[in-house]
């Protein structure tokens, strides 16, 4: 009997769901997706592979549709878990996972898994990027998504943090002209995200920025007590700088160049850009009044 949900946010994810749901098949039996209503074959793979797929509209924010699935759909198992669907377990964690969780204490609420990201067939090990620490199984009514636009982590409600020693994987197959789209969107959200913090209403967020916290509390501190007062255009210089080269990002090759450059310059330097224009709206609309 299946110890854990696994529970997988999908839109127009044909290309990589049946491949997540097989490697997690190797841990569950029950696999829910939520989907934003695909226009892909995404829902008929998952069905035939025996996923249970709820739909709902896109309400926004990763976060709103978690935890709206949190709030509308049964889960009978002990343990829930958080996965993409371009993301799967390597055979040393499916391993751990199925001796780890029935052997857990009722102290423990939940478990931080380790994740490496492939970026053009290459693993990106430096820059800061490996390993990249995340809470993504916890006991059932233990924890929710927290309310925010961008790097909305678990919040557990009671309980422990335990650690898991070997990785998931996060490998997009789609193209660069997919992956630069989805930035743009993920900018979007990012200006609303630094919006929240310059007028401190992200209250409910819930993760507490702390030096001395886990690593997501360390890079919420670092993001909304640094980079978030470092001047526009200056803080895409210096966060590329700090992770190409003072954090050897450089040492991944050409894959680690694209990745580096777009992921820790061009995307900063749109939100700026996007911070910039909004500025300017607003300006305009106060010489108006």
């Amino acid at each position: 009997m299946s110890l854990v949900t696994v529970i997988i946010l999908t839109y127009n994810e044909e290309l990589h769901i049946e491949r997540c749901i097989r490697n997690l098949q190797k841990i569950s039996s029950h696999i829910v997706l939520i989907d934003s209503c695909s226009t892909d074959k995404t829902c008929a793979i998952a069905t035939s592979l025996g996923a249970k797929v709820y739909e709902n509209p896109w309400p926004g924010s990763h976060s709103i549709q978690f935890n709206w699935a949190l709030e509308n759909c049964t889960f009978d198992t002990e343990w829930l878990m958080r996965m993409d669907a371009d993301e799967y377990l390597t055979d040393e964690l499916i391993d751990e996972i199925n001796r780890t969780l029935p052997a857990t204490p009722s102290e423990t609420g939940g478990f931080i898994i380790k994740r490496r990201v492939i970026f053009l067939g290459k693993w990106i090990k430096r820059g800061g990027f490996y390993p990249h620490r995340l809470l993504r199984v916890w006991r059932n009514g233990y924890g929710k998504l927290e309310e925010r636009w961008m790097d909305e982590h678990v919040v557990l409600s009671k309980g422990n943090i335990a650690h898991l020693q070997y990785d998931m994987v996060d490998h997009n197959l789609n193209n660069l002209t997919w992956w630069t789209q989805k930035q743009n969107n993920y900018a979007n959200r990012e200006v609303l995200d630094l919006v929240d913090i310059q007028n401190r209403s992200t209250a409910a967020a819930n993760v507490a920025a702390s030096l001395t916290g886990e690593q997501f509390s360390r890079k919420r501190w670092l993001k909304e007590k640094a980079y978030s007062r470092i001047p526009l255009f200056v803080r895409p210089l210096c966060y590329f700088f700090f992770r190409y080269i003072l954090l050897l990002g450089f040492l991944d090759g050409k894959a680690g160049l694209v990745f580096h450059f777009l992921q820790g310059f061009w995307y900063r330097f749109l939100v700026d850009a996007k911070m910039l224009e909004l500025r300017m709206a607003g300006l305009k609309r106060s010489e108006k009044k």
